[in-house]
């Protein structure tokens, strides 16, 4: 009896790891976990708050990843450095145009979790500085096979070469103002030797370290050559962001004593069952203001001072509205704002609910439902105001006449509507 009794207090996750013929694995140039085991994935610029986003100015390296393998032995896993180009596809430069060494790093620094009901692996890897600015996917693979990968993650290194001004708002009362967000700036450009600034120079811009809803290749409103300044000043809605809401949140830190929005933990199942206060449709709410992590999450365990200590739980979400037309994802930065099976919420028409379940590890997490329709917009569900604070991002790409590649020259952080 005492021996079933640990079997099933620790039951390892298995699935099926092997890359084949019938199960082929391709690199997807996005943030991505190959493998169900791969788990809380994370990469931020070691000394920050690991919300901070995983972009470095050339010169001060400091990226650094983590995350666990819901497996109870140590696997021997590499890592390889893509540059990409502004769209993340493949750039044509060869690994010695970017980086110093071979390109082939093995993930030496682990450890394993302490008398958790799920047994894992924590690996932890400090990223190879690069010699060029750009984009770039961190691609992690098992024994020197690349195709067997287990996880690709996304970051930027920048060079500040451009120089920006950003200005206020210029939206004016309407239904427009009333759900977007209008971003207005300049970028100079004196430093670059650009000879068609349309063609050279690409700007993207993030909102919430969100992939979901990037703004890609944004064109200039006005182009001032004598200057050297590019003007964007956004007035069609079609080129304004949705300010969307404030994220909903819960705090599952403890399994003892939960904390917000956590209705309650059944501790007698393996792994522990969390269940997320049931939450409702904010379509037609009036703006409620809140701090939030704008969609990050972050893992702290406050039932024991050792983060090894850290359990995964099943967590429970529902979500109290009538049928959508479309597919309801519940999503966030904790599953890399991918849409999958996983994450998608099945809708139970007696209780008129929308539930999901997935399995997180110890921590205080923010969450969106995102709707996937043609009828209807992917706020629906959330409602959006202009009023929200929210994350932005602008990235700058110049593509000089060599390398022929496109370099991250320039890179802005600033929160619309700060608090």
């Amino acid at each position: 009896m005492l021996i079933l009794a640990f079997a099933w207090a620790c039951t390892p996750v298995y699935q099926s790891s092997t890359n084949s013929n019938s199960n082929p694995k391709t690199l997807r140039f996005q943030d991505y976990a190959y493998e169900n085991q791969i788990k809380t994935i994370q990469l931020y610029p070691k000394g920050r708050a690991r919300l901070h986003p995983a972009v470095t100015r050339l010169g001060e390296w400091n990226l650094r990843l983590e995350f666990d393998d819901l497996r109870d032995h140590h696997e021997n896993y590499y890592a390889r450095v893509v540059h990409c180009n502004y769209d993340w596809t493949k750039s044509d430069l060869v690994d010695l145009d970017f980086i110093s060494e071979y390109n082939e790093f093995p993930i030496n620094n682990f450890e394993y979790s302490i008398d958790t009901q799920i047994p894992y692996v924590h690996y932890w890897f400090d990223l190879p500085a690069v010699k060029l600015p750009g984009n770039y996917v961190l691609m992690l693979y098992r024994d020197s096979d690349k195709n067997d990968m287990i996880l690709s993650r996304r970051f930027m290194v920048y060079d500040s070469r451009v120089a920006f001004t950003n200005e206020d708002n210029l939206v004016g009362p309407g239904s427009v103002a009333a759900i977007n967000q209008q971003l207005n700036f300049t970028v100079n450009y004196k430093n670059l030797n650009v000879v068609n600034p349309m063609q050279d120079i690409r700007v993207v811009i993030r909102q919430n370290q969100r992939w979901d809803n990037l703004s890609n290749d944004v064109r200039p409103s006005f182009i001032r050559e004598m200057e050297k300044l590019l003007e964007y000043r956004f007035f069609e809605d079609s080129k304004m962001f949705k300010g969307g809401n404030e994220f909903r949140f819960f705090d599952l830190r403890s399994i003892q004593y939960p904390g917000r929005n956590v209705q309650s933990v059944n501790r007698l199942t393996k792994p522990p069952e969390a269940f997320i206060a049931t939450d409702k449709s904010r379509e037609n709410d009036a703006y409620a203001q809140y701090d939030d992590f704008n969609g990050g999450f972050f893992i702290e365990n406050l039932d024991y001072r050792d983060i090894s200590f850290t359990n995964y739980l099943q967590v429970n979400f529902s979500l109290a509205s009538s049928p959508v037309d479309g597919d309801v994802y519940v999503t966030g930065g904790f599953n890399q704002w991918n849409l999958s099976p996983s994450n998608q919420m099945t809708y139970d028409s007696i209780r008129r609910v929308y539930t999901s379940r997935v399995l997180l590890k110890q921590g205080w997490y923010d969450y969106q439902y995102v709707v996937k329709s043609s009828s209807v917009p992917y706020y629906y569900l959330e409602g959006s105001h202009f009023q929200t604070e929210n994350e932005y991002e602008i990235f700058v790409y110049f593509r000089p006449f060599q390398p022929r590649a496109d370099l991250l020259v320039g890179y802005l952080r600033f929160a619309e509507n700060a608090r």
